[in-house]
């Protein structure tokens, strides 16, 4: 299951766990990214906290975590290769995998029809 935030972030679930990136409409408008800032393993961070920053040739954003959970694993190939987020956001471009600590927050979040509905 696949759901998205406002903040054009999307978190894939996986049991208890989720791996979350940004959206494709959001590194289109970010343009070429050349540098992304993740959390540390085992920072627990809260819904809505800033978890990380992309930083692209147009601007720098903040990458808001949308539910909250305990960071498990970085992709490192994203440090070594931020370009991912542009080419692959949805698959290779993923930012970390966080293990959920409040799951029901995912109800909230849009699922893809709502999500297009909102990029329009």
């Amino acid at each position: 299951m696949t759901k998205y935030t406002e903040d054009h972030v999307w978190v894939e679930v996986e049991g208890d766990h989720a791996r979350i990136g940004i959206t494709v409409h959001a590194q289109e408008a970010l343009g070429d990214i050349v540098f992304v800032d993740l959390p540390a393993i085992g920072k627990a961070i809260a819904q809505k906290e800033t978890a990380g920053v992309v930083e692209s040739v147009k601007a720098a954003a903040d990458v808001y975590m949308p539910v909250s959970g305990e960071v498990v694993e970085i992709n490192t190939a994203l440090k070594d290769d931020p370009s991912l987020a542009n080419s692959d956001p949805m698959g290779a471009g993923w930012f970390f995998k966080v293990k959920l600590s409040n799951p029901a927050q995912l109800d909230a979040l849009m699922d893809e029809a709502a999500y297009k509905d909102f990029i329009g």
